[in-house]
């Protein structure tokens, strides 16, 4: 058992889009990413993913709703089956929450899918 320095984690990395794996538990990853401009529009068939901000300002763009705006220390929860797209205007640092083996781009294959993370 080790504690978890979020900021000290974000440092080790710079890589946009390719989130790293930071804590596990119950068959979940906690994920760090960093991230800018947009990303694919993808949903997850099969999982819910939680986005929390810890630095920046995050639009997420939801399949035929408004976007939502998330702050840092704001969370939000993307259910399974949700068309969505990430969109940061300046580099957001995100943690994220969601089943082991979740693919980043969901049923969307391209070149920013990452299917073997990084444990850092």
């Amino acid at each position: 058992m080790q504690k978890v320095n979020l900021q000290e984690k974000l440092s080790l990395f710079q890589e946009q889009w390719r989130p790293k794996i930071v804590g596990e538990l119950n068959g979940q990853h906690v994920k760090l990413a960093k991230l800018q401009g947009p990303f694919v529009w993808h949903h997850h068939e099969h999982e819910d993913e939680l986005f929390l901000v810890i630095k920046g300002r995050l639009c997420m763009e939801l399949q035929g709703q408004a976007p939502i705006w998330l702050e840092p220390g704001e969370f939000l929860v993307v259910p399974r089956g949700v068309e969505h797209r990430p969109v940061a205007d300046e580099e957001v640092h995100l943690l994220l929450f969601e089943p082991a083996g979740t693919l980043n781009t969901g049923n969307v294959q391209g070149d920013r899918t990452v299917e073997n993370l990084e444990r850092i």
